[in-house]
């Protein structure tokens, strides 16, 4: 087969390149001489989007194998596949991660023997510990289908129900421990991100993109591979996540309210603007395509509502672990473009790996390509399809 270089592949080789690079100086030189991390801010990038927003980003793995597998709803049983591809992926993606960011990695394994049963930072170790172990079972059916391997297949296979209760079980307390990290600051992060109900926010934002990332895969893989996309599966998730949404956005906004911190949204500054950045990605905008009908029936509004969701939350994470400490500590943080170059090669990676996997592996069906079902589809008014295929391209 003749190798084509595309500009996808360039892109893919110079943050390889750039991040193998930045991974020498890391791992020959220490964090000082590979970031921009201070005393003062400890935690940047690799912390704020590799772990918070790497383990958020996964979080569809114990929402869409609950709904299967736990409530028996057997119409979503098509797109389970690639979303416990996304999320395995996504937490093996978070472990290498947190290999650049330890001061010692070699060290890391020290949770196992050194118990500390009152720090939260132990429950999470612990708790993504075990479920990436989880993940890995989980996905361990695609790969022995692959190669025929019946007898340990049926092994898996027959403790499944087990395995993705603990999951969900295992997902549930750490995605909100995440956001009980931040209850011990209460004067140091900044109004509009502090909270008791930080890790209830966590949480449900984690189904939210949970929902949003199954959806952009899906739409994705479609697109790029010619496989078949389950438009009708995707049109109930977009309906799930306009309640998530507004759950998350009522929750927040009254607890702005009753914090008496609601009053700052109309005070500009720095953090006024990205907070309401924060909001607009990730509710309004697509609470305002997805309560349309003839948008949410529509593969590429369904698509942009995604992203918008996806890209919403990564600001609300990066608000909470960056911008809501820059003021009382007086750092204005960016990151070094080696922490930069770290963080876009373990992205392209993930891109990567999700593609060989598709390729090589059952992961979609392949029973209808997406231009077969796109002309069969006809859910949307003649007059609006055309923008909405024109936004998509």
């Amino acid at each position: 087969m003749k190798f084509k270089l595309t500009f996808w592949k360039l892109v893919f080789f110079f943050l390889m390149a750039a991040g193998l690079y930045a991974t020498f100086l890391r791992f020959t030189r220490g964090l000082g001489a590979s970031t921009n991390l201070t005393d003062q801010f400890p935690w940047g990038i690799w912390i704020s989007f590799d772990v918070l927003c790497g383990v958020m980003l996964a979080a569809g793995g114990f929402t869409l194998t609950a709904t299967v597998h736990i409530l028996n709803v057997k119409r979503m049983h098509s797109i389970i596949r690639p979303t416990i591809l996304t999320a395995f992926l996504g937490y093996v993606l978070v472990c290498v991660a947190l290999m650049y960011d330890l001061g010692k990695p070699y060290n890391i394994w020290h949770p196992l023997i050194m118990r500390n049963p009152r720090s939260v930072m132990f429950e999470v170790a612990y708790c993504v510990m075990l479920y990436t172990t989880v993940l890995a079972l989980e996905f361990s059916p695609i790969v022995l289908e692959r190669f025929n391997l019946q007898k340990p297949l049926k092994v898996v296979r027959a403790i499944l129900i087990p395995l993705v209760i603990c999951g969900v079980i295992l997902s549930t307390l750490h995605q909100s421990s995440l956001g009980t990290l931040y209850l011990i600051v209460p004067e140091k992060l900044h109004p509009f991100w502090y909270s008791p109900l930080l890790p209830v926010f966590f949480f449900i934002s984690a189904i939210a993109v949970g929902l949003a990332m199954t959806i952009f895969e899906s739409s994705m893989s479609a697109r790029h591979f010619g496989l078949h996309l389950e438009l009708p599966v995707l049109q109930e998730l977009g309906r799930v996540l306009v309640v998530v949404l507004s759950v998350y956005a009522v929750l927040r906004f009254e607890d702005l309210l009753h914090r008496g911190a609601l009053k700052l949204a109309l005070k500009p500054g720095y953090e006024m603007y990205l907070f309401w950045l924060e909001i607009a990605l990730s509710v309004l905008l697509p609470l305002a395509l997805l309560l349309q009908k003839r948008i949410r029936n529509n593969p590429h509004g369904l698509y942009w509502a995604a992203v918008l969701v996806v890209l919403g939350f990564i600001t609300n994470r990066m608000n909470v672990s960056i911008t809501g400490f820059e003021g009382s500590t007086g750092v204005r943080y960016f990151p070094k473009w080696s922490e930069l170059a770290v963080t876009g090669m373990i992205i392209g990676a993930g891109f990567v790996l999700f593609g060989l996997a598709v390729k090589y592996l059952p992961i979609f069906p392949r029973e209808e390509s997406l231009a077969e079902q796109e002309a069969n589809a006809a859910v949307v008014p003649a007059a609006v399809a055309p923008v909405l295929e024109h936004a998509g391209d």
